[in-house]
């Protein structure tokens, strides 16, 4: 029987480790639990008291130390519980994990029964009890009406007649028989939960029956301690209980890893869309809280869950049953998976949870589940809901669950599910529960449900043919209809969930970033390392799939199996898991060969789930191993005998070593070997192999988590203390490494960005960058709170702070309501600059509070940090609030993050470095909301401004939107007005109706600041407004750029030209004196030209989301407009004094002379005619436009216009040939260099495949 999970020759490991027997210690009497909550306002009935292990055979195994606190208190994690003759005593059964420091699991299982209480002492300290709570029961409730009410409010009994409440609440020695809980566990190295569960049942039947089992129970013990061993991988076993055979089975290596818990289970209790639900949540790393009165629902479900997801794996705290004792670790700011056992009496308002703002909570007995906000769909979420739901119905579960899923249902359960697959009239037995099954309420969805009810009433017929020839082989099946059809269920609906992930990473290796140095160097600076391209991945992935991909790829399980990934290059030494995904993966690929890469969002459905199903039904059908049978032990006479109904204490002397030669347990092998054993024997849920990758993988584990599980240990104030701290570091350090992936990502991406500080990271990957960071601060804000208010912790906390202030305010004290003004922002210069705006946390907080799209706290929370960001104010506000130091030691525990002053400063320094880089995360997210802008026009101060008597109005554009034409009152430079959200600016029209004695206006620029987030736009002009001045232009369209910093504003008024100069700053030297304008040789005009196309490319060549503004590249300052103004400015003659000549001059020309050409219809070539044609046609168009643009204007319309149709180089030659151009330019102007022209020609045609669309304002007035 070599071959067990490692595949050495080393031995299997045993069944179980030990048999455990806890409960109520006569000895040491009754101690009231006082851990485990408020006791006292209970009858003595209900409290609870200290349980004990009373026993454990063996005393300890090296591979798996007993570890006496984590049993006692999982075994029974209420406690001992008491009860009289009156009330229901049925066992119930529950299974638990420990975790050990390493991470690495055992398994409990554990069965609780009713036993006797057979002391005289202990009764009657029950009794003396009860006659003290009587007594102050009495002296508390003195009106006898009250008596009633009080009663049932504590939630103790729920009767109505006070002679009834008094017997079901009261113990009288004479008449009553107490009863307190005992439970018998197994601790196994692997979870074969069904298999445990009978042999407990078996041991406690044995106990109640009135024969005695045919053999003393130590041998039963002794056999399943000794003599049962682990099934090998991929075989199955078959051992003896008290009453019958149990089996159990293994999957192979090749196959999805061991689960034996009933999915079916979930399903019922939470309903399919429930269960989507949290299983995002839970690979999302929210934390999930799970609520039932029942501790094996709560394993069920957690276990599930984490089982669902392969190949992933949780990676941060997992406690399923959360002793009573550990209830402050729900303070833990920190992804946990953590079951609460409810008492069924209070309803969830009860809880006080210490934060809700990325929690996921779970009632399991009611089928309720509450989500964190803001929770991305999972990718193909609806037909991923249909296909799990055909597999429900042909099991005849309902996918909405069944409501009333308790003990009693479930026998009525099995037969109706029999019936369902019988009953043949019942072809649309799915519509019923499909159509009360709200998935969506748009009518596409209800005729892919129809479509769905026709399918799903097909597969059931072809079910019933199956079920039918199943059950001719049922003869060869050893385990029972039921107990297979669990079986069978199971590996259907993981390997529909397995599918998933197979398909969506199907590619996945492609984007592993191999580790250039050793395995050391690199493992040392893990944190620093990209292990993984996300950009490249995510710009495959179809776009719905983003938001919740692009989350998935920053998690730690995500970071872990990538780890694990590089670890194992080679197949020997990989990860079970991964091996097994490997495999997966490799299948598709090679099913997807003849379809290119490129991944669909086409929905493929599960395939492997026959071949799954099949192995384990051999498995089944033939019995691999069999241990060997109970028998009697060396035992004395007389021992082995016990009292009917009473759990005895066993023979420890027989029970506490196994036999000598027994080939399981190599007692006398070096030590070195067993530890390999247990590792291998652990490697399935583990995933160790050889020591050092052991070191690396866990040391990878803790870098995100400190801590797995809690020391489930006596919980003295220190070892809180201690856990409070590791969360202090932890948050800490989680801090640190987010702020600088931030950065990484932002700088990373401005670097390669050198073109026009755009900066750049996927939108979805920053959404996903600054959610993270959001529910960072969340959960430092809720680590320690005094009182919870509110479902954001953060969002309470400012206004705490809020009012504080407002209190100071109306008391007189404080003046500037806590408004900071920046010294160095204020200038003594008089020249027009706007007035700073105000550093205000209050304010930044009243913007908030007025977007009346935000309904929640969270929500609000989530925007002032996205707007503080954005305003490179985060550091410096959280520092404000937080010096209020009455307020936080007001709202804190001591032990509080906020609270510790070298941690929070580190904090805040870390946010400092936020200030690097330019967020436009708030602006991007609100996009409807109404924003105040604030606008001033700064004239000429030279050439009277003042004289100007036309009305102005100006039109203002942004990447969202534009605020059509706004009229200025005359005279008026500084106005601002409310519009929606226009998202970055890009353009600004500005110009005047020309009427009055002076319609001549000069302006520099126009300044515009957007109110709510302080972002600042330059829009340089420069050049005249007015009829007969410059060229003649009434209005015109300038472009904008974001200021950096307000000093700049100030500094650079007129004393030198902007460093981005606008881009008309070249004409006007060009129009108002042609001597003097800047002469750039071909080589330069070329250079710019080639600089600009490359700069259009480039932005084709970026994702969508990532694009900046294609108006600064077309006419910013060194786009196409002025590179080709440029190109038709070399060389053009230099007209006599004071007369303007504009190349729009040239064009207009060029073209009368090519309608000419049409009328005497001498025509060169078909080719060319359609190019004259064009170009005309354009000139003509943008002349007869009814706006008043100018010379210089329409120029810039017509190379838009060019770039747009893609006629841009067909005019360059078109114009090179023509003979106006041999009259208006000197022989050596470029645009008479042939050469010169035609390598023009080819860098403009590199414009032909792009979709170039132009921003509304550069084209109004003109239909072509």
């Amino acid at each position: 029987m070599s071959g067990g999970s490692g595949g050495g020759s080393s031995a299997p490991g045993r069944f179980a480790d030990y048999f455990v027997i806890c409960g109520l210690d006569t000895e040491t009497g009754l101690e009231p639990d006082e851990l485990s909550g408020e006791n006292f306002e209970q009858t003595p009935l209900r409290r609870t008291f200290k349980s004990k292990v009373l026993a454990r055979y063996p005393e300890n195994v090296e591979w798996n130390p007993f570890d006496q606190d984590a049993v006692g208190m999982l075994c029974m994690p209420k406690g001992l519980a008491f009860k009289t003759q009156a009330d229901s005593r049925e066992p119930q059964f529950h299974s638990f994990i420990i975790t050990r420091e390493d991470g690495s699991r055992t398994f409990g299982f554990s069965l609780t029964f009713f036993e006797e209480v057979t002391s005289k002492q202990i009764c009657s300290a029950m009794q003396t009890l009860y006659h003290m709570h009587n007594a102050e029961y009495d002296i508390l409730h003195t009106p006898p009406t009250n008596d009633k009410d009080s009663c049932s409010s504590t939630g103790d009994c729920n009767g109505t007649s006070v002679s009834k409440l008094q017997r079901f609440n009261s113990y009288d020695i004479s008449r009553d028989t107490l009863y307190v809980s005992k439970c018998i566990c197994l601790i196994t190295p692997m979870s074969f939960m069904k298999a445990c569960k009978k042999v407990l049942e078996q041991l406690h039947q044995a106990v109640t029956s009135p024969q005695p089992p045919p053999l003393p129970l130590e041998s039963y013990i002794y056999n399943i301690l000794y003599e049962v061993p682990l099934p090998p991988a991929g075989r199955s076993l078959k051992f003896s209980g008290v009453y019958g055979p149990i089996i159990c089975q293994r999957p192979s290596t090749s196959e999805l890893p061991l689960f034996d818990f009933p999915v079916k289970e979930v399903f019922e209790l939470l309903g399919v869309e429930n269960v989507v639900q949290l299983f995002t949540c839970a690979l999302l790393e929210f934390q999930i809280l799970l609520y039932s009165q029942h501790y094996q629902r709560l394993m069920t479900v957690a276990e599930t869950i984490t089982a669902l997801m392969f190949p992933f794996q949780w990676q941060h705290v997992y406690v399923p049953i959360l002793p009573a004792s550990l209830l402050h670790f729900l303070d833990a700011p920190v992804p946990y998976l953590m079951g609460l056992h409810s008492n069924g009496l209070d309803d969830r308002s009860k809880l006080e949870l210490p934060q809700e703002a990325n929690l996921c909570f779970v009632d399991v007995d009611n089928h309720f589940i509450e989500l964190p906000e803001d929770l991305p769909q999972f990718p193909n979420k609806l037909e991923f809901i249909q296909e799990i739901s055909e597999i429900l119905m042909a099991f005849g579960i309902p996918p909405e669950g069944n409501l009333h899923c308790s003990e009693s249902a479930s026998k009525m359960k099995s037969l109706r599910a029999c019936d369902l697959v019988s009953d043949k009239r019942n072809g649309n037995i799915a519509g019923s529960p499909l159509n009360s099954y709200e998935l969506l309420k748009e009518n596409e969805t209800i005729a892919r449900l129809q479509a769905l009810v026709k399918r799903t009433g097909v597969s059931l017929e072809k079910l019933e043919v199956r079920e039918e020839t199943s059950s001719k082989k049922d003869l060869k099946i050893q385990c029972d209809e039921e107990e297979f059809k669990i079986y069978q269920l199971n590996i259907q609906i993981r390997e529909v969930f397995a599918n998933r992930f197979t398909q969506m990473f199907a590619d996945y290796e492609v984007f592993v970033i191999q580790p250039s140095q050793d395995k050391e160097s690199w493992f040392t600076n893990r944190e620093q390392m990209q292990n993984f391209d996300k950009a490249s991945f995510l710009s495959d992935q179809p776009e719905p799939y983003l938001p919740f991909l692009s989350r998935f790829l920053e998690t730690q399980m995500f970071a872990s199996f990538i780890d694990n990934k590089i670890m194992c290059h080679d197949e020997d030494d990989k990860d079970p898991v991964l091996r097994v995904f490997d495999s997966r993966v490799d299948k598709i690929r090679l099913l997807n060969v003849r379809t290119p890469t490129l991944r669909t969002s086409m929905y493929q459905k599960c395939t492997t789930i026959d071949e799954a199903e099949k192995s384990i039904e051999l498995r089944l059908a033939k019995i691999d191993h069999t241990a060997v049978h109970p028998h009697l032990l060396d035992m004395k006479i007389g021992q082995g005998k016990y009292e009917l109904g009473f759990f005895p204490k066993l023979q420890s002397d027989v029970l506490s070593t196994g036999p000598v030669s027994n080939k399981w347990t190599k007692r006398n092998a070096p030590a070195q070997w067993r530890r390999k054993d247990r590792q291998k024997q652990h490697t399935e849920h583990l995933r160790l192999d050889n020591d050092q990758r052991e070191k690396y993988i866990q040391e990878a584990r803790n870098l995100g988590s400190t801590i797995r599980q809690p020391k489930l240990s006596n919980l003295s104030p220190s070892v809180i203390a201690q856990t409070n701290w590791k969360f202090v570091e932890g948050l800490l350090k989680e801090c640190r490494n987010k702020t600088k992936r931030m950065l990484v990502e932002k700088m990373g991406r401005e670097a390669v960005e050198l073109g026009h500080g755009e900066v750049n990271i996927t939108g979805v990957e920053e959404n996903t960058l600054i959610a993270s960071l959001c529910d960072l601060l969340e959960r430092i804000w809720s680590h320690g709170l005094q009182v919870k208010q509110g479902k954001s912790a953060l969002w309470s906390h400012l206004l705490h702070y809020l009012e504080n202030r407002q209190r100071k305010t109306t008391s007189g004290s404080f003046s500037t309501s806590g408004i900071l003004l920046d010294s160095e922002r204020r200038k003594s210069d008089t020249s027009p600059a706007m007035s700073p705006l105000r550093i205000s946390l209050i304010q930044d907080m009243r913007h908030i509070q007025n977007i009346s799209e935000i309904k929640t706290d969270v929500g609000k929370a989530r925007a002032w940090v996205r707007l503080s960001m954005e305003k490179k104010l985060l550091s410096r506000h959280l520092k404000q609030l937080l010096s209020d130091h009455e307020l936080t030691k007001k709202l804190y525990k001591r032990y509080a993050f906020l609270r510790c002053d070298d941690e929070k400063e580190q904090f805040l320094y870390h946010l400092l470095s936020f200030n690097a880089v330019d967020y436009f995360c708030f602006t991007n997210v609100f996009t409807t909301i109404l924003i105040p802008y604030h606008i001033l026009i700064v004239p000429s101060k030279k050439l009277g401004g003042s004289m100007f008597t036309a009305n102005p109005w100006i039109c203002i554009s942004g990447e969202l939107g534009e605020t059509g034409v706004l009229q200025i009152p005359r005279n008026i430079l500084e106005m601002t007005f409310e519009c929606q959200n226009l998202g970055k600016l890009t353009t600004v029209q500005i110009g005047h109706d020309n009427s009055g004695l002076y319609a001549k206006w000069l302006v520099e620029y126009v300044m515009v600041r957007n109110e709510i987030t302080g972002h600042t736009y330059k829009f340089p002009c420069g050049r005249w407004l007015g009829k007969g001045m410059d060229d003649g232009s009434l209005e015109r369209i300038l472009v904008g750029e974001l200021l950096t910093s307000h000093t700049e504003v100030d500094e650079r008024q007129c004393r030198t030209p902007p460093l981005q100069q606008s881009p008309s700053m070249i004409r006007r030297f060009v129009t108002i004196s042609p001597n003097n304008k800047p002469k750039l040789n071909t080589g330069q005009i070329q250079e710019a030209i080639g600089e600009a196309v490359n700069g259009i490319v480039k932005h084709f060549h970026k994702p969508e989301k990532e694009r900046g503004s294609l108006t600064l590249l077309l006419c910013g300052e060194s786009g196409l407009v002025s590179a080709l103004e440029q190109v038709f400015q070399h060389g053009f003659k230099s007209p006599r004094l004071f007369k303007n000549v504009f190349i729009w001059d040239f064009l207009e020309k060029a073209q009368t002379y090519y309608e000419t050409l049409e009328q005497n219809e001498m025509v060169p070539e078909e080719n060319w005619q359609t190019r004259a044609r064009n170009f005309c046609r354009f000139i003509t168009a943008i002349n007869n436009t009814p706006r008043n643009i100018g010379k210089d204007g329409k120029f810039q319309m017509l190379v838009c216009l060019g770039a747009r149709d893609h006629l841009l180089h067909h005019w360059i030659a078109l114009l090179a040939d023509c003979p106006i151009t041999a009259q208006m330019y000197e022989d050596m102007a470029l645009i008479k260099d042939h050469t010169l022209v035609n390598s023009l020609i080819r860098v403009l045609q590199t414009l032909q495949e792009f979709n170039i669309t132009l921003e509304a304002s550069l084209v109004k007035g003109i239909d072509i």
